[in-house]
């Protein structure tokens, strides 16, 4: 099971996300444990203060570092069960979320998939003690270039991003295919301006003629429909390089 730990003062704000789809399904079956904390939980005063005005001055507050690591060095004690009462540490990563941090890709998810244990620190506001990215976390990770309020949203990404790989949460042809893609981008065959970054190949269903309006007509490639299996699959392998494939 691939344990995920969220440190947020909105716990609210995954609620409904986890709930639901592929998500919900791989919890109930096992596969996943996802487990939001209130970082307010691991204060020590009356008040559950978690920010402070940055020293030096500046608008905005900062997330202090004490909270922080208080929640972090008690979801590190936390083992696994290896059968018979008998616990083992788990392998596992603490990963702050920020724009400065590397860039999260398909790579990245597949290798943090395979560890037991995810903790992720969401910041807020005008950011988080500097003290936490250099003492306490092994990483920071970044979902894209551009800002967002906090590190709630990157942090619903990773937990999908990863869940989809954990065994036996989706079918295991789906992660072949995109395997195979990033295999491509990765060098096989190189990726140019317009190319799909994974070479995951457009799909379609029903109807096979969509009129949206009166002499408009928007058509299934004749040769998806075609039963011919082989030119097929060859159509796939070029759409993927390609957001226009040729039809």
């Amino acid at each position: 099971m691939l344990r995920f730990d969220i440190i947020t003062i909105f716990p609210a704000v995954f609620e409904n996300y986890f709930k639901e789809s592929i998500l919900k399904r791989a919890q109930r079956e096992g596969l996943v444990s996802i487990n939001i904390h209130n970082l307010r939980d691991y204060t020590k005063d009356p008040h559950k203060t978690v920010d402070d005005k940055p020293f030096g001055g500046g608008p905005g507050m900062v997330l202090m570092v004490e909270p922080i690591f208080g929640a972090v060095t008690a979801l590190k004690k936390l083992k696994s069960k290896k059968g018979k009462g008998k616990t083992k540490t788990r392998k596992s990563k603490i990963i702050l979320f920020s724009v400065r941090g590397r860039k999260f890709d398909q790579k990245t998810a597949r290798y943090l998939s395979k560890l037991d244990q995810l903790i992720m620190i969401c910041g807020r506001y005008e950011g988080v003690d500097e003290r936490v990215a250099e003492h306490v976390v092994d990483t920071e990770l970044s979902i894209g270039d551009y800002v967002l309020t906090g590190g709630e949203l990157p942090a619903m990404v990773v937990v999908d991003a990863l869940t989809r790989l954990v065994p036996g949460v989706i079918k295991d042809e789906s992660i072949i295919e995109e395997n195979r893609g990033e295999v491509r981008r990765a060098g096989t065959v190189p990726v140019k301006r317009g190319q799909s970054p994974l070479g995951s190949y457009p799909v379609y269903t029903r109807p096979e003629i969509f009129c949206p309006k009166r002499g408009v007509h928007w058509r299934v490639p004749d040769v998806l429909l075609s039963g011919n299996h082989a030119k097929i699959k060859e159509w796939r392998k070029e759409a993927a390089l390609f957001k226009k494939p040729h039809t």
